[in-house]
């Protein structure tokens, strides 16, 4: 990892840490109760949070020969739009593709909204890892539109620690975090434990 893409890291750690992470008492979507919640939007929605994540994860995606990237509507949705406008500012443009949990009931009735054909190479991404549920849809989704589409690489930009590596392994798709939630889980009780005078 180069000097440049290891200190925009570490702007993004801070910046996820800052606007995303929280401690308290939450219910997440599979049910189960938690003591903390990181809420990826609240960062890849931010100005500085879309300009940093769209460099870093272009940097790690260029050299994989890709055509698009895409990943399941909402948490992807920022991600892959930092992503194919940092592409294309860099002169190598990498369109992107969404998809939603169920087809649409109206208009053309598609799952997958975007720049998706049969034949491509892609990479997914998510915000947060969780379950892998969110990937295992996705997988499937793209599969359905087309079986000839190669899926390169699962991307997150956490890893909540909670089986989705397991549950991903079936796949054989390779699958990669920019940073673990215990990362998150050690900077706050640190902070906490030592504030600032």
């Amino acid at each position: 990892m180069s000097q440049h893409t290891q200190t925009l890291k570490e702007a993004l750690f801070k910046l996820l840490l800052e606007h995303s992470f929280q401690q308290g008492e939450f219910t997440l979507s599979s049910g189960k109760k938690s003591s903390y919640y990181l809420d990826g939007r609240m960062t890849t929605l931010s100005a500085e949070g879309a300009k940093v994540i769209g460099e870093i994860l272009y940097d790690w995606i260029a050299p994989l020969n890709v055509d698009a990237v895409g990943g399941m509507t909402m948490g992807a949705d920022p991600i892959v739009t930092a992503i194919s406008l940092t592409s294309a500012l860099k002169g190598n443009p990498l369109n992107g593709f969404l998809i939603r949990k169920e087809a649409k009931a109206h208009g053309m009735g598609r799952q997958i909204e975007g720049h998706l054909q049969p034949g491509n190479r892609v990479v997914l991404i998510e915000d947060v890892m969780t379950t892998g549920q969110s990937f295992l849809k996705a997988i499937e989704a793209v599969h359905y539109f087309s079986s000839d589409i190669e899926i390169v690489q699962l991307i997150a930009l956490v890893d909540r620690n909670e089986g989705a590596t397991e549950v991903l392994k079936p796949t054989q798709i390779p699958v990669q975090a920019l940073f673990p939630i215990d990362a998150f889980l050690q900077a706050h009780t640190s902070a906490n434990s030592h504030p600032s005078c």
